[in-house]
């Protein structure tokens, strides 16, 4: 029987998807990522050091899950409720930027390609699916 990314816990594949994913230089971490919010309802850019590697991860998953997945769905992924003082929440979409460059960097190292069929966005080649099982082994 063959072992699937389901069948293990998403945040476990992800550290483990991360700490391979640093070390390629395709999917090094921008300087501006630094200072960037992850999202309109956040108040301040996350504490990790490495978080940018985890979101990378944890988008690669998504494909890999969804089969097609455009940056509009990605966005609202991501997204949370902003807190607004006495107003009630409001949902706010995830950081487009942060999802479409992550999103180019795993095209650069050829793991995933744009799809114009009757779903757009983007999809693994057999070289990412590859990749994200040889993870779980």
């Amino acid at each position: 029987m063959q072992k699937e990314i389901t069948d293990m816990k998403g945040e476990q594949f992800a550290k483990e998807l991360a700490a391979k994913l640093k070390e390629m230089p395709e999917f090094k971490m921008p300087e501006w990522a630094y200072f960037v919010k992850t999202s309109v309802s956040k108040s301040r850019p996350p504490t990790q050091s490495e978080w940018w590697y985890l979101r990378a991860a944890s988008i690669l998953r998504q494909v890999y899950l969804k089969k097609v997945v455009g940056v509009e769905r990605l966005r609202t992924k991501y997204g949370s409720n902003k807190d607004r003082g006495m107003r009630p929440k409001k949902f706010y979409k995830g950081s487009g930027k942060l999802i479409r460059t992550i999103l180019q960097q795993a095209e650069k190292a050829g793991f995933v390609k744009k799809i114009k069929d009757k779903k757009v966005g983007r999809m693994l080649t057999p070289k990412g699916k590859e990749f994200m099982l040889s993870i779980i082994k």
